[in-house]
């Protein structure tokens, strides 16, 4: 198995990145290259306040992939749900005339969110190693 890079936290080693995908309320396409800009400077934002970090993100018109890395002590969910909440109101107030013709309600982001957790080792690897680590 290759080394993983581990960061520290109190009494926790963890290497732990996630893949968040949010697609726009009624998959409209209004993330342009501007609002794409400016979810990134708000995600990155975030994640500083949350001790995290951002590894890539990405778009189509209407949605967003968000790959990122967040310690343990925070619930993925928690994080992803204020984000949503956080990127939507800012991104309303600062582009309201671009959302204008496709909202008539104070939305961005729909309800739903996927978010899958990613390292560095394939689900494949892992399991291998732990079936080696059974004692005799």
């Amino acid at each position: 198995m290759n080394t993983i890079n581990l960061k520290n936290q109190n009494n926790c080693a963890y290497n732990i990145n996630y893949h968040l995908a949010i697609v726009t309320k009624y998959r409209n396409n209004v993330i342009n290259k501007e609002v794409l800009e400016r979810i990134t400077e708000i995600i990155k934002e975030r994640l500083t306040s949350w001790d995290g970090n951002l590894i890539e993100v990405n778009s189509k018109p209407d949605y967003i992939h968000v790959l990122f890395e967040l310690p343990p002590k925070h619930a993925v969910s928690d994080f992803s749900i204020a984000l949503k909440t956080n990127t939507s109101r800012l991104i309303r107030k600062e582009f309201a005339k671009h959302l204008e013709p496709f909202y008539w309600k104070p939305v961005f982001w729909a309800k739903n969110f996927c978010i899958v957790s990613c390292g560095e080792a394939s689900l494949d690897v892992v399991k291998s190693y732990l079936i080696d680590q059974k004692g005799t």
